[in-house]
């Protein structure tokens, strides 16, 4: 069974990080900064969005995609994708514009629920 929802999800946060990154590129620009931040404030919530960016979504899609094959109905998978769109993109505004704060707290919740929900789903899914 191929996870044909969870592909959409893949194309969709693959665009998101190309933007991401691109923006961590275009913030080097202006002090011409090659390498690491040199405490450039601007320059380092990006990199913390970027990073953050990618150490949370793979797993995030792992798990929707083990969830997905292992027959969890489609609009869970939709549901708790969704979830997790709007949970990295508040995390993105908030460590941009602010760096920290209980919204923080809150984006990461809406990313790491789902990743236990889809996890716990597929073992479910699995044990039936």
């Amino acid at each position: 069974m191929t996870p044909l929802i969870t592909l959409y999800f893949v194309a969709g946060f693959a665009l998101m990080h190309v933007v991401i990154t691109m923006l961590v590129g275009a913030a080097r620009v202006p002090n011409q900064i090659h390498f690491y931040d040199e405490g450039d404030l601007n320059l380092r919530r990006n990199q913390r969005a970027h990073a953050n960016f990618c150490e949370t979504v793979p797993m995030a899609l792992i798990t929707m995609a083990a969830a997905e094959t292992s027959g969890t109905p489609a609009s869970w998978i939709i549901t708790g994708g969704l979830v997790i769109v709007a949970g990295r993109l508040l995390h993105y505004y908030i460590i941009r514009v602010r760096g920290w704060g209980n919204a923080r707290a809150v984006s990461m919740l809406m990313t790491l629920m789902p990743i236990v929900g889809f996890a716990g789903l597929t073992l479910w899914n699995l044990s039936a």
